[in-house]
């Protein structure tokens, strides 16, 4: 049996067993009591208010030992708590929290504000990006104790666009994809003869070495293949916790223990040194890695083949096969059902934003996970797209590889188009 309550200002961890009780002090923040037997209960699928509906869709995936749901609730308290001038917070930042920008696991409210210099089409980047501020590519307007912000220069070639910041819903079950599974997945693309040829973003480590090994021991210089973030350019989830931290909040750590350069010259904040150390981000990577894909109801089989008819599983696999020896025993050797390739794709320049993220260019995206999109009210990268209707017809534009599955999309009867939409909702 697993119970959850909600307390004060502290989380307090109960693993509770025939030997006894264990109590665990978590971090300040929203606060956890979890109570968990080690009879082999499992979490539920939601969390429900005192009115009976759900308020949260961050819930652990089923199958977690005791210790692991202690490990989920205190990287959600990490992951939710805002954090202040005596964190390290700044001295530039954008949001003050990861739960700011991916609100109960979900995508937004907070999105980051990116910029780039391009050429004359407003979409391919230039080579000289010497115009953006301090070599900045996000605009940072809060601040804890600097004086000057980050802001897009007064140039006409310079381009900002606007991210909203993905849901976190089932990470890791993409974090436990096999490697072997994104390059198949490209060469069998390759040698297809319509337009869809998706690639994986290739680039080298170049954060520090985490201590701590167990998802992967890289070092600066490691060849990697990415699969998080908006353009894959980021391979696993702890570097994906510590990038975004110093990026988006100027906080410090092991993996990134620099503070990023900043108009009045800042090299530290008002905690001195590096911010937050190794098992603060880890526990903030161990919250999505054990975060569920929610219960997928109304798929129909009808839905599903209209859905390989346009082509949409071509790019939006429905599964990939996880490593054998992915940490977490859960997600190891199944079929992660995460509706991607984790493959970049020419989506043609309607869609291109002008930035450069490792080895994809300004018209590739990374194919977005279809997971959760029933709980979400707007879609693609900038949220531009007001339905999924919206978002398919943007798949449309001149170049774009998916452009033939927009014209089959839109030249289905009203009936069958209905019934691939309700599947994509179910999704």
């Amino acid at each position: 049996m697993t119970a959850l309550m909600r307390s004060g200002a502290k989380t307090t961890v109960l693993l509770v067993s025939t030997f006894g009780v264990f109590v665990s002090a978590g971090c300040s923040g929203a606060s956890d009591t979890i109570v968990a037997t080690s009879s082999g209960g499992h979490a539920s699928s939601s969390t429900s208010s005192s009115s009976g509906g759900v308020d949260r869709f961050d819930v652990p995936i089923e199958g977690l030992s005791a210790d692991e749901l202690a490990h989920f609730y205190d990287g959600d308290d990490r992951f939710s708590a805002p954090l202040f001038d005596a964190d390290g917070l700044g001295p530039l930042y954008s949001r003050a929290s990861c739960g700011a920008c991916h609100e109960k696991g979900l995508r937004g409210p907070g999105t980051v504000r990116k910029m780039s210099v391009v050429l004359s089409d407003f979409v391919t980047p230039s080579p000289d990006q010497s115009a953006l501020p301090y070599g900045h590519t996000e605009v940072l307007q809060l601040s804890a104790g600097a004086m000057t912000p980050i802001v897009a220069p007064a140039d006409p070639n310079v381009r900002v666009s606007t991210r909203l910041g993905p849901t976190i819903l089932g990470r890791g079950y993409m974090e436990a994809v096999a490697e072997s599974e994104i390059v198949r997945l490209e060469a069998d693309q390759a040698g297809r003869s319509d337009n869809i040829h998706g690639r994986a973003n290739r680039f080298v480590y170049t954060s520090e070495p985490n201590p701590d090994t167990r998802f992967g021991a890289h070092k600066k210089g490691d060849p990697m293949i990415g699969r998080f973030g908006l353009k894959a350019r980021i391979a696993t989830l702890d570097e994906f916790t510590a990038d975004a931290l110093q990026a988006d909040m100027g906080i410090t750590s092991p993996l990134r223990p620099d503070e990023l350069p900043n108009p009045d010259g800042l090299t530290d904040d008002d905690k001195p040194g590096i911010d937050v150390g190794e098992a603060s981000v880890n526990a903030r990577a161990t919250y999505m890695r054990l975060t569920a894909i929610p219960p997928r109801a109304g798929a129909t089989s009808q839905g599903a083949t209209i859905f390989d008819e346009l082509r949409c599983s071509v790019c939006h696999v429905p599964s990939l096969k996880t490593r054998t020896d992915y940490p977490i025993a859960a997600l190891a050797n199944i079929d992660a059902p995460s509706y991607s390739d984790l493959l970049l794709h020419d989506m043609g320049p309607t869609l291109a934003d002008g930035m450069v993220d490792e080895d994809a260019g300004s018209r590739d995206w990374r194919t977005p996970p279809l997971i959760g999109l029933r709980f979400v009210a707007t879609y693609l990268h900038d949220g531009r797209a007001a339905s999924v209707e919206d978002a398919i017809r943007a798949h449309a534009g001149t170049g774009s590889e998916a452009a033939e599955s927009a014209a089959l999309f839109d030249a289905l009867s009203p009936e069958r188009k209905a019934t691939l939409l309700a599947f994509v909702h179910a999704l």
